[in-house]
This record gives structure tokens, sequence and C-alpha cells, in this order.
């Protein structure tokens, strides 16, 4: 009988330390939410849009590029073109983007000194099927192949890469030894970073997937590249307050985490799905440039970048210009 009360106790004591957590870190997101965004914190021309696979396969046209133009107004200096995904040796096929030479030269015609960037992704699993980082041979040529096709840089987007995986590290030394002398950007999307040391850890032994990376390894990524987009959707909170709060937290850590030297941007929802780790209601453009706002300090390579341009409402592009073009 004293045993099943002292098991009783234990649970009871481990059940109320966890609400105790869960409640601290809602509460702790609500008090970031808090606060008036300085006057100061608004585009330096240096955002971005990912746009979709339609621009480079012959299903965009003059027309499109125009309204693009429009939308986007004044802020936005980089473009991430979906021209993958890579096969899983690693290879890329031409067939995929019969009109990359176009977008490149129309986009330079209509926003000068615009960078067009190739999108380049897969699945990622060494044990397959999936691609292998460890084939740098063949990923390598993948991105001279698009830089070939007149792109002005690389968008890199594996996923999952877990925190602290030496052969993605390894990869970009290599892919910016060759941007380097193409003089092209290099750019990766990368992950959340743990908002608490050692949660990350949690998160790949429950899920198998790296939700989270370490402050060190975002800052050993970034001094790799020349870009960094941080995907900061996809958070499972159901209140817009909560997920500004969260992205406060998050473009917070980044800057910390990211050189200055390197062009640092935050990714906006501007997709409307409804599922287990994504509430359209909540994750709204609206609410991740208020997180931003908030966090924003003045940096000079900062910026963010609208994720998707084919999911976007005229409410996405609405809120872009009123709270971060002209706030």
């Amino acid at each position: 009988m004293g045993a099943r009360v002292w098991a009783l106790r234990l649970v009871t004591t481990a059940l109320l330390a966890l609400v105790g957590c869960v409640l601290g870190a809602v509460g702790g997101l609500w008090v970031n939410d808090l606060g008036y965004p300085s006057a100061s914190a608004r585009t330096r021309q240096g955002d971005a849009v990912w746009l979709g696979h339609a621009w480079v396969d012959g299903r965009k046209g003059p027309a499109d590029v125009s309204a693009l133009v429009k939308q986007m107004g004044g802020g936005v200096h980089d473009l991430f073109v979906h021209t993958g995904p890579l096969r899983n040796d690693g290879t890329l096929d031409p067939a995929l983007y019969p009109q990359a030479s176009w977008l490149v030269a129309a986009m330079h015609k209509a926003v000068p000194g615009i960078r067009v960037q190739a999108w380049l992704g897969d699945v990622v699993d060494s044990e397959g099927p999936g691609l292998d980082l460890t084939r740098t041979d063949r990923i390598i040529g993948s991105f001279r192949q698009a830089l070939d096709a007149g792109f002005d840089g690389i968008h890199i987007d594996f996923e999952p890469v877990h925190s602290g995986d030496q052969d993605f590290l390894d990869l970009l030394e290599q892919a910016h030894v060759l941007t380097a002398e193409r003089d092209a950007v290099l750019s990766v999307s990368v992950p959340q970073t743990e908002p608490v040391p050692g949660i990350h850890l949690l998160g790949a032994v429950l899920t198998g997937h790296p939700k989270w990376w370490t402050t060190g390894y975002l800052s050993e990524v970034a001094d790799r590249v020349d870009q960094v987009a941080v995907m900061a959707y996809d958070s499972g909170l159901p209140l817009h307050s909560l997920f500004s709060g969260y992205v406060q937290q998050q473009t917070r850590l980044a800057l910390q985490s990211v050189p200055s030297s390197v062009d640092l941007l935050i990714g906006l929802p501007a997709y409307h799905e409804d599922n287990a780790v994504h509430h359209a209601s909540a994750e709204t453009v609206g609410a991740a440039l208020r997180g931003v706002r908030l966090a924003d300090h003045g940096r000079l390579k900062f910026g963010v970048a609208m994720y998707v341009d084919f999911a976007a409402t005229d409410a996405d592009w609405a809120a872009y210009h009123r709270d971060w073009l002209d706030p």
C-alpha cells in the first residue's frame, strides 16, 4: 500500500511539473508579445519570397512577372525559385526547369539588382530512400548545373538535418567554394532554434524529426553561407498572440546566433493549412511580422521572407506592405 502511495505521489509530482513547464512556456510567449515595436523596425529592402515550380516549368509568363513585381513592392531582393527537387542520388533533372533562363532575365529586367536563386531540396535519409549528404560530388554538380542555367545563387532546403550534422557542414563548405568562384550567393533554409537548451534532443527522441537546432549549430551553418532563412512557422500554437511571441523569440535567438555579415531572413507563413502543427487563424503574416518587429534591433542585413507565392492571399501581401514596408 505504501509503495502505491509513493508511486502515485511521484506520478502526480511529475505531471504537476510538466503542467508547470507548459504554463511557464506559454506565459513566456505571451510576455514576448507585449510592448510596441520600434519605428525603425521595417524593411531594409533585403526581403525574399519563396516561389513555386510554375515559374520555371513554363506555366508562368510575362504578365505573371508584372503581377508579382506589383505585389512585392520595393522591399524584395531575393527570389527562391523551386527548381528541384534533387534526385535521391544528388543529381538534378534538367527537364524540371526549361524556363529558368527566361525567368532570370525577365526578373532582372523588371527589378534591377534582384537575385533569382535556385531553390533546391530533397528529403535527407542516408539509410535510403532519400538524399545522402555524403554524395557531395553529385550534389555540388547539381548546384553547378543550376548556376549554369543562369541563377544568381543556390538556396538549399534539405530536411530533416539534425542539429550537429557534420556531413551538412562539409557540404556547405564545398558549396560555398563553388558559389564564391561564380560570384553567386549561397543561401540555406534552417529549422527553428531550440527555445530551451537541450530540448532538441527530446524532440528528436519523441518524433525522430529535428524540430530545433542549437544556437551553436545555427552559428556553424551560418559561418558557411551568405544567407540564412529561418522557417519560423508550423509552431502548433493556437493563438495569434502566442505565435507572435514565439516568432519574437525565434527572431531574437537567430539575431544572436547568425553573424552580422550574413543575411538573415525570418520566414512568414503566407499559407493557410489547418493541421496539428499549423493553425491558419494563429499563424498569420501579421502575427509573424509583429514578432519580428518586437525583436528587431536595426541590424543592416536583416529581412523577412514570404512563404509561399502560390498560397499567399491579397490579405497576406497587404499585411506585408502595412506592417513591414510602411509600418
